[in-house]
């Protein structure tokens, strides 16, 4: 039969696990200066389970921060998208409401073979501009005293050269000195002509 009296403090062969691990758990914690069972990182492990935060035993190196989406982001897209909006209307108004037509040079010319019996000679005055919108105004003068009223041409944008016609009919036999005269009175007064002989033999 086993003993059932309570072991001796001083009877070491007697000494129970049961009161050794009673004494373990309900002891004085360990010396500052017991050896860790390991090393994790930064944090030192003692015992079974119990932790204390120590110097880290080599140097540590903090990772990347994380970045924060920037609040502004979608403003610059906002404003990029204005600006290109605000070129676009400056341009189209600049094409609508800027500078006016220029004339650049002024010609006219015709069939110097003049035009035959009882036929029309074709005048064409070519008027070179800037490309810019506008109108001319002008009129036809011709060498029989007789003058046309007042005329205009619109010229849209990006066109640079306005053609303007005149169309003078011969009737009978004979020849006559004929001269042909644009004056442009707008956008500036500038004039050009041309001579041709209308000949029609009997």
């Amino acid at each position: 039969m086993s003993d059932s009296r309570a072991p001796h403090a001083g009877d070491d062969d007697e000494y129970s696990a049961t009161v050794l691990g009673s004494h373990w758990f309900s002891g004085p914690p360990p010396p500052a200066d017991a050896a860790p069972d390991r090393v994790e990182g930064s944090v030192l492990r003692f015992g079974p389970g119990v932790t204390a935060a120590m110097p880290a035993p080599f140097p540590l190196v903090p990772g990347p921060a994380a970045t924060r989406p920037r609040r502004g982001g979608g403003w610059r897209r906002y404003t990029l998208a204005v600006v290109v909006l605000a070129l676009v209307l400056g341009f189209l108004g600049w094409q609508r409401y800027g500078p006016s037509v220029e004339v650049r040079d002024l010609k006219v010319s015709t069939d110097q073979q003049g035009p035959g019996c009882d036929a029309a000679a074709d005048v064409v005055a070519f008027v070179s501009t800037n490309g810019r919108p506008g109108t001319l105004v002008y009129r036809w003068v011709r060498s029989d005293g007789t003058r046309s009223e007042e005329l205009t041409e619109r010229v849209p944008s990006g066109r640079k050269q306005a053609t303007l016609h005149l169309l003078w009919t011969f009737h009978g036999t004979g020849s006559y000195p004929a001269r042909a005269e644009l004056q442009l009175i707008e956008p500036v007064r500038r004039s050009a002509s041309v001579e041709f002989t209308y000949r029609c033999r009997p």
